[in-house]
């Protein structure tokens, strides 16, 4: 928390695009009486959580909360949203405390959990109906690309044959396949990368920070900071990429003989490599534990 309020020193208006129980906004809110803050959840349950606890800040015209996926930020006309602009944009990416905690959301792999794992109402297919109906083959690249299970094709299999004869409705459906697959050794560790596999596929987690990157860069005031939380390597992949292609002067094809890019970089790196959290941090927050933040500063002049 601390690393993010120096970043957004002197900001004026900052978009926390994964506002969830308010917790950085209202850090950045009480840290600085001239700044505002601009937030978006795709679940309701947080934009209510999160306005209630802001509200004072929401009467003083400091707050404001909307409903949306930060990756459709430049798909509505909303004023507070397009044209003006923003001194600072966070996203703090994966799934909340809150949506963990909440036993019938499905992000855990607790006994008797459902298998649900959707993080808004603007998902379709929750996590019982995604392993019902994925094709073998896709199934298993998901299980290796998100969550580096080389055992993916053993894995998958093992759930196509289980579903032939009963639907996988529970965390307990999806941890004995798990086991089966894997061998009595696995636990939960396994269970914990496998899970957040299915949930990274069911709200489309990679396709849509991918999307929104540039998306929110073109929201960034002149000398803004874009700053991201990655706990997955797949997400922190994408922002280091997108943070240091934006910071060379020149992405023409190595062997191309003249410039016919930007020529120039739209901006600087705040941070060479990614900052993690401190001993008390993660005593404080265990999830922080994998939590990669990176920074990057708008160029000065368009």
């Amino acid at each position: 928390m601390g690393e993010v309020l120096r970043l957004f020193a002197g900001a004026g208006r900052v978009l926390d695009g994964t506002l969830g129980g308010g917790g950085h906004a209202y850090a950045l809110l009480h840290a600085d009486e001239n700044v505002r803050v601009v937030g978006l959840d795709r679940d309701p349950e947080a934009i209510a959580v999160s306005s209630a606890r802001l509200d004072a800040f929401a009467r003083d015209g400091r707050f404001v909360a909307y409903e949306r996926n930060y990756a459709e930020i430049d798909s509505r006309g909303d004023r507070d949203l397009v044209g003006s602009g923003f001194d600072g944009v966070l996203l703090d990416l994966g799934v909340s405390s809150h949506q963990v905690d909440a036993h019938e959301r499905g992000f855990t792999f607790r006994p008797g959990a459902p298998l649900e794992m959707r993080m808004g109402p603007d998902v379709a297919n929750n996590a019982a109906g995604w392993l019902a109906t994925v094709g073998e083959r896709e199934m298993e690249e998901a299980f290796r690309e998100y969550a580096d299970e080389p055992r993916a094709r053993r894995l998958a299999r093992e759930i196509v044959r289980r579903r032939r004869n009963r639907p996988m409705a529970t965390s307990d459906d999806l941890v004995g396949a798990i086991r089966a697959a894997l061998g009595p050794r696995s636990g939960p560790g396994d269970f914990a990368r496998l899970f957040q596999a299915v949930r990274i596929v069911i709200n489309d987690e990679i396709g849509g920070l991918r999307r929104a990157l540039p998306a929110l860069r073109r929201c960034l005031r002149p000398d803004g900071t874009f700053v991201v939380i990655a706990y997955h390597s797949g997400e922190d992949r994408l922002v280091k990429g997108a943070f240091r292609e934006w910071s060379a002067a020149c992405i023409c094809p190595p062997k191309q003989p003249v410039c016919t890019c930007r020529g120039r970089p739209l901006g600087a790196l705040l941070t060479r490599k990614a900052i993690t959290a401190t001993a008390e941090e993660v005593t404080l927050n265990p999830r922080a534990r994998s939590a990669h933040l990176r920074a990057w500063r708008n160029a000065q002049h368009p």
